[in-house]
């Protein structure tokens, strides 16, 4: 139904079909409830219409019909965003599942990447020839939603985030235009697009930088729960000395078989015999009850931890930057880790600095380049009468980091994103991300994502 509430057309629906080379899928179609599903079952809205394209052509012909019809729409990549803005009640869903094509070039080592496409695609392509994108940690995630909010992986603080490796974007706009963003076009879409959301249009391929990348050294630590408070101030000074090489994190975790555990997640980029003896004073620390650290294929870093966000799971996450992972910090983190009440959720510590804390703050609209640590709270169970304590859980833990918190947040990683947090993010930069909107969509059309008013004319 449009905007006010009125039916959309039946015949105006057929006719868009007839115009499409993918295809419309409506509710009472036999595959429905399957393409209206993402992986977080928190999520549970039922669209009027999904429109599977095949193309950008597709993308402009389910743009012009959405603003004809005055129907809203979000855009699906990957779907892999944990507050579900790939979906909406009612309205239309531009699905872009079906565009996953990846075309690499090794002699410029660039990226063609469509966008449907995962990083578990991604991977798969660049990795046949060596190179790889900074890109996300879990293989299932789709690379446009991650790129637009930035992008942070295992290669961030050598290679920087994903949207400082994108070289250009292609995208339809609000008015159904087929537009290219890039360094040397539309400078202020691409700077925009580059970590200020997807409120912009329907970018249907990007193109990054890749980077000579196929055998690294990772995998997992482990130690007893009861280790965590040294554990985090053993990692806090270990990669105060890291080389970049190393991007490496740490999870207070349940084992699958039940054990409350502290793990630190590595990944050395480097030559392998210089991150054996880098890594040697964390891996004898406490000592470990397991040591997982191997040479592996880079594609296998990317599917390590996969299996800790499986489909289906219900899930509620809100993370905080801190300047500092100081003792106060830890004690809390601790603290209510110790409070978690399902074996599927974590707290994660992730440390950021390096190559994308030196990229100038004005070259891009991801604006929280200063603040090194993200700290996640993820809360993961199944049974939906338990969403009240989980949802609980993270909130109150939420709100016990913020007296430390930077004042920004990694915004795809929220469930909730209040307008002041939108704002309180993107800093001085949302001013003009404002004045972008204006430019490009000042109506207002794409309004389902981390939403950006329209500066005034």
């Amino acid at each position: 139904m449009s905007r006010d509430g009125a039916p959309v057309d039946a015949a105006a629906v057929d006719a868009l079909a007839t115009r499409l080379a993918g295809r419309i899928v409506r509710p009472g179609d036999a595959d429905y409830e399957r393409a209206r599903r993402i992986w977080n079952a928190s999520i549970d809205r039922r669209p009027g219409l999904i429109v599977r394209v095949r193309g950008a052509a597709d993308v402009v012909e389910a743009i012009r019909f959405a603003r004809a019809s005055d129907v809203k729409v979000t855009v699906r990549g990957g779907g892999h965003n944990v507050a579900g803005r790939a979906l909406c009640d009612d309205g239309m869903v531009v699905d872009l599942s079906e565009m996953r094509a990846v075309l690499v070039d090794p002699a410029t080592r660039t990226v063609r990447v469509q966008g449907g496409a995962t990083l578990g695609d991604l991977d798969r392509e660049t990795h046949a020839y060596g190179l790889a994108v900074p890109a996300g940690v879990v293989s299932a995630t789709g690379i446009a939603g991650l790129t637009l909010g930035g992008g942070v992986g295992w290669l961030v603080r050598k290679y920087g985030l994903s949207c400082d490796n994108v070289l250009a974007m292609n995208l339809v706009d609000a008015d159904g235009a087929v537009l290219t963003a890039s360094a040397d076009e539309r400078q202020d879409l691409f700077w925009a697009l580059k970590g200020g959301g997807g409120n912009f249009g329907v970018v249907t391929d990007f193109t990054f930088r890749a980077h000579p990348v196929s055998t690294i050294l990772g995998g997992m630590l482990v130690w007893p729960r009861d280790r965590a408070g040294d554990v985090l101030r053993f990692y806090r000074d270990f990669m105060d000395r890291a080389p970049e090489d190393l991007t490496c994190y740490c999870a207070i975790v349940t084992s699958p078989d039940g054990v409350p555990i502290v793990a630190a997640l590595a990944c050395w980029s480097g030559e392998i015999a210089e991150g054996e003896r880098f890594l040697a004073p964390l891996r004898s620390f406490g000592p470990p009850m397991a040591d997982m650290i191997a040479p592996m294929p880079f594609p296998a870093m990317q599917r390590l931890i996969d299996g800790g966000f499986p489909d289906g799971a219900h899930n509620y996450w809100r993370s905080s930057f801190v300047h500092g992972l100081t003792d106060a910090v830890i004690d809390t983190i601790v603290a209510f880790a110790d409070r978690m009440e399902s074996p599927l959720s974590a707290t994660l510590v992730e440390y950021y600095g390096g190559a994308a804390s030196r990229v100038d703050p004005a070259s891009s609209a991801f604006a929280q380049r200063s603040a090194d640590y993200n700290i996640g709270m993820t809360a993961q169970w199944l049974d939906p009468a338990e969403t009240a304590k989980h949802v609980a859980w993270t909130r109150a833990f939420y709100d016990a980091i913020e007296p430390h918190a930077h004042g920004s947040h990694l915004l795809n990683f929220n469930s909730e994103a209040s307008d002041a947090m939108v704002q309180a993010s993107f800093g001085d930069h949302y001013a003009r991300l404002a004045e972008v909107k204006r430019r490009y969509d000042p109506s207002n059309f794409f309004s389902q994502d981390l939403n950006l008013r329209a500066a005034a004319a």
